[in-house]
């Protein structure tokens, strides 16, 4: 999985990177085909906002959450993230033939 992080008038500190890779591993552990994920942190009006690009193999997933503070819409983005990947592997697996 390749992640990208990068910032909109925000400063992506060595923590916030490691919180967002640990939350992202997380996901894989449901689906590990996941090629590319792009992850934009910005802040708007002291509204914190995150937007997850995720290239699965089939399809683009795109996410964003919004939260009081980055952690907090981190948090949200991964276990709305988390279920959108167990649904498409769920549409994946769901259409193959019965023997």
């Amino acid at each position: 999985m390749n992640l990208q992080l990068s910032g909109h008038h925000v400063e992506i500190s060595p923590a916030m990177r490691d919180y967002v890779s640990h939350k992202l591993n997380r996901i894989t552990r449901h689906f590990d085909h996941m090629i590319d994920v792009n992850v934009i942190l910005s802040v708007e009006k002291s509204q914190h906002k995150i937007e997850a690009n995720v290239h699965v193999s089939g399809k683009d997933i795109f996410l964003e959450s919004h939260g009081p503070d980055m952690y907090a819409a981190i948090d949200d983005l991964a276990d709305r993230l988390d279920r959108q990947i167990i649904k498409h592997k769920e549409k994946l697996t769901g259409h193959r033939p019965h023997h």
